[in-house]
């Protein structure tokens, strides 16, 4: 045990804010360590609209798809390294000075991509702060977690979830802020410095974890800030059970330094806990959530809006929902609980992918025909594969907008964009000739009527992720693994959600490519079941759980559905969940 068990309940939103007033010392710990998530959701949604414009200052660039694709996915490469590398310094060098070496690592890719003169250093710069995503995704909840008390430890935590949500909604605003500066992307880049500069300065002025003081011997400064934590009537017994804790594990495994991956899988309750949070972080990106984050104006594009800066704009939408979910998480963590928060969220995206499947369907088998008469109406522009076909009376845009020797576009009808129009080349200057005569022009998705369905899903699919899958996986692996192996199965599962990551980013224009938006969104809500099958039946609830008995929970698991029943307070009168 890490201290006494205590019952989180309905008051446990009320008493994080309370705690502002009488404890502001935890409160600043949380909110200064938490200041790497919103780096973290600053750096990975800043490059989508940053790349429109690195594309016109770097003509290589924009002529070379790979040099796209590798400016975006170098930062998801070095956060694969950045996590693993990780859980080894956590445990070596500690938690705040994890975090220094971060803030160190997003300053350093910040300037050099802030002053990149060519494609290869701005790559090199989003190498630096991919490392540096990667080892704050996992070290700031960790932190967080080891420096809360145990009532209010999800709220506390669940703020770094809501900094990554707004740093990431904040990114959409510096981008809109900055299409009209000198430089443009260079800012867009570079203001990354800022935040990473002022939590450099703050972590200094702040201690290390508790948790991990006492595992290296240092029990009286582990002691001295339990103190400013805790309370007078909870502090020693804190204390004493952490003493306790440590002492048994270094008695039973006979060392606190060597760690080797054989022995995390022969450990039991260890291995329950990878299994868990492993899972979780895997499965937070295999149900698409990046899909919608990375690629949110291509989606609405799909679904039949044209308009670029509308695309934007909605996506702005998306991004505020995002973090609106993660205030969500803030208030029900404690009060609902990790296990049940994760179910209603899985249910509601499960409805969500449903829908956007069905909507993508319909407005994909329904796209408005291919006139011959509103084509020929464009001299010199029409579509060659359209020209050539035998049957061109069965063409429609989707067809149209399929068509790859070369790319063609979809010139909706001047009177309804409903109604047949015109299949013509894709180039700057059909587009703007399509324009003149104040039509719509498609070169994604086609006009459809269930465009504002389409919207309304991904709504939802936001509204229901944001405050459960979104936050959740990153608060159990905070509270989950026993204080021996928190750093490494931290890094371990942050390193599985970054591959993860890569994986579904990477492959999601090309399935909608290969087998169409519809068939996408169906496999996302297949795997969203699996993952909903899978917490009913290897994740626990550790709501309101001291952090050192989870493991006692682990170690008596076993299966039980009804995870709607209340836990008794104690874990000797029932098995957990």
């Amino acid at each position: 045990m890490e201290g006494i068990h205590v019952e989180a309940d309905a008051s446990a939103f009320r008493d994080c804010f309370s705690l502002a007033w009488k404890n502001p010392y935890v409160l600043r710990l949380a909110f200064s360590a938490g200041i790497g998530g919103l780096l973290f959701g600053y750096d990975t949604g800043v490059i989508s609209g940053a790349l429109l414009y690195i594309r016109d200052d770097f003509k290589s660039v924009d002529r070379k798809t790979v040099l796209q694709e590798s400016i975006v996915s170098m930062a998801v490469a070095g956060a694969i390294i950045g996590a693993a590398i990780g859980g080894w310094l956590n445990d070596r060098v500690g938690r705040r000075t994890a975090i220094l070496i971060a803030d160190f690592l997003f300053f350093i890719g910040a300037v050099v991509m802030a002053s990149a003169p060519n494609p290869a250093l701005l790559i090199v710069g989003r190498v630096f702060v991919g490392l540096g995503v990667g080892m704050a995704s996992m070290t700031a909840p960790l932190y967080i977690s080891e420096a809360s008390p145990a009532k209010i430890r999800g709220a506390l935590v669940s703020t770094n979830g809501f900094l990554i949500t707004g740093g990431q909604f904040l990114s959409y605003l510096i981008n809109l802020a900055f299409t009209k500066a000198p430089g443009t992307w260079r800012w867009m880049l570079g203001v990354a410095g800022i935040p990473a500069l002022l939590q450099f300065v703050l972590m200094l002025l702040l201690p290390e974890s508790p948790r991990w003081l006492f595992r290296k011997g240092r029990e009286e400064e582990a002691k001295t800030i339990l103190r400013r934590i805790y309370s007078a009537d909870e502090v020693e017994a804190e204390i004493q059970a952490l003493k306790e804790s440590v002492e048994t594990e270094i008695r039973e495994i006979g060392s606190s330094n060597k760690i080797s991956i054989i022995e995390l899988f022969k450990t039991k309750t260890v291995r329950r806990g990878l299994v868990a949070g492993v899972g979780l972080q895997v499965f937070q990106q295999f149900v698409g959530i990046n899909t919608v984050m990375y690629y949110s104006p291509t989606i609405v594009q799909l679904a039949g809006i044209a308009s670029n800066q509308t695309a934007l704009l909605l996506s702005l939408v998306t991004a505020g929902l995002n973090t609106l979910g993660s205030i969500v998480s803030i208030y029900f963590i404690d009060r609902t609980g990790r296990k049940k928060l994760l179910i209603i969220s899985l249910c509601g995206v499960i409805i969500s992918l449903g829908l956007l499947s069905a909507v993508f369907h319909e407005t994909t088998s329904h796209s408005p025909l291919v006139s011959p008469i509103e084509t020929s109406h464009f001299t010199n522009y029409t579509c060659p594969d359209y020209s050539s076909a035998r049957n061109s009376a069965a063409w429609d845009c989707m067809k149209c907008l399929k068509s790859s020797s070369p790319d063609c576009g979809f010139c909706a009808s001047k009177a309804d964009k409903l109604l047949p129009g015109a299949c013509l080349i894709s180039n700057d200057t059909t587009k703007d000739t399509c324009h003149v005569e104040h039509r719509l022009w498609y070169t994604r998705g086609c006009p459809s009527k269930y465009g504002w369905l389409a919207l309304t899903g991904l709504a939802l699919y936001i509204i229901f992720f944001s405050p459960g899958m979104g936050t959740v996986p990153w608060i159990v692996n905070s509270e989950i693994y026993p204080l021996r192996y928190r750093g490494v199965c931290g890094g371990i599962a942050a390193t599985a959600n970054w591959i993860s990551n890569l994986i579904v980013a990477q492959s999601f224009l090309s399935l909608t490519q290969a087998i169409g938006t519809s068939w996408t969104f169906l496999i996302f809500g297949l795997i969203s079941v699996v993952a909903l099958i899978f917490v009913l039946i290897y994740v626990p609830e550790t709501k309101g759980l001291p952090i050192e008995e989870v493991e006692k929970m682990l170690e008596l698991r076993a299966l039980h559905f009804k995870f709607w029943e209340k836990r008794p307070k104690t874990l000797e009168k029932s098995q957990a969940l």
